[in-house]
């Protein structure tokens, strides 16, 4: 499990190399909007990246590093890597977004196309760490999550008092930072939310274990699949208490458009299920509440067909 040492040095390696993200107020959506959709990748996975492979000694940082993604955590990784001097290979299914795939081979990794889903990307991943590489999860890293928690640190800058704190849920890496870096304040609440169409973290709070579950097609493509055998990250919600919802592709649709309309954002599905929840009225809250918008890499045939439908 990360430490508390592990989120206060991830908090030194992300102020480095990173410029805080914005914080805007929204009246649509009765919330203040975290925009990691500005971050230089388009994502927030990048903060995970650079926590995780500046952590890396000196054998493991020659050898180079390895990583399955849909996109986001792949470009994370390639941007963490050009800073830090270390070779990375991402492999991705090849059903990924052409618009991440355009962007990871302009990143400078060495790019695999293997496989119809996250799971066979990820063993292919394996696969290579097998020979020598140090294999990067997006998710189930003890100090990719501490980098997500860095969110928090930024958000007590500009904030105080109490917030309840709506993220997105894919593999539960970014909720299981923020709810470690909550448990350090007195007043701040964290709700997660998944896609009605993958919910892998929900089952595995109810279930105590990493089970398998449906996953069915969604515009939220960064956030569907199962976990990892023995993931971390629900282990780390339950003991933390996070409560977890899930919207529906309507909900998702609906998300997007507004955050379009309202505040010339372009995301993708996953990135505004904050949003949805928040619009759907899923999240009770009293006080100020912050939802995360945490990504933009969105094929434009995907996204034009999203907020038009």
């Amino acid at each position: 499990m990360p430490t508390e040492e592990d989120l206060h040095r991830a908090r030194g390696v992300v102020r480095d190399h990173l410029t805080p993200t914005p914080l805007v107020p929204s009246d649509p959506v009765g919330a203040l909007l975290k925009l990691e959709c500005a971050q230089p990748t388009g994502s927030f996975k990048v903060r995970g990246a650079l926590a995780a492979l500046s952590a890396l000694d000196g054998a493991a940082r020659a050898a180079g590093v390895v990583a399955a993604s849909t996109g986001n955590h792949g470009l994370g990784v390639g941007f963490a890597a050009a800073r830090l001097g270390i070779a990375a290979t991402v492999v991705v299914p090849e059903t990924a977004s052409p618009a991440k795939l355009d962007k990871l081979r302009r990143s400078g990794v060495r790019l695999i196309q293997h496989g119809d889903g996250g799971a066979a990307a990820e063993a292919h991943a394996l696969d290579l760490a097998a020979d020598g590489l140090t294999y990067v999860s997006p998710y189930n890293d003890p100090e990719v999550i501490a980098g997500q928690s860095t969110i928090g640190g930024e958000l007590r800058e500009r904030i105080e008092g109490p917030f309840t704190l709506v993220t997105p849920v894919g593999g539960g890496g970014l909720a299981a930072g923020l709810a470690l870096w909550a448990a350090t304040q007195a007043d701040v609440r964290v709700v997660g939310v998944e896609a009605e169409a993958s919910r892998p973290v929900a089952a595995a709070v109810a279930a105590g274990r990493t089970v398998t579950v449906p996953v069915a097609p969604t515009l939220a493509d960064a956030l569907a699949g199962n976990l990892e055998p023995d993931s971390i990250t629900p282990a780390i919600l339950a003991a933390h208490e996070v409560e977890l919802r899930s919207v529906t592709e309507p909900e998702i649709r609906a998300a997007m458009r507004l955050l379009a309309s309202e505040h010339g954002l372009v995301v993708e599905g996953g990135a505004a299920v904050a949003v949805a929840a928040l619009l759907a009225g899923k999240v009770s809250v009293t006080g100020p509440v912050v939802a995360l918008v945490t990504g933009r890499n969105v094929a434009l045939p995907v996204y034009a067909e999203a907020v038009t439908a």
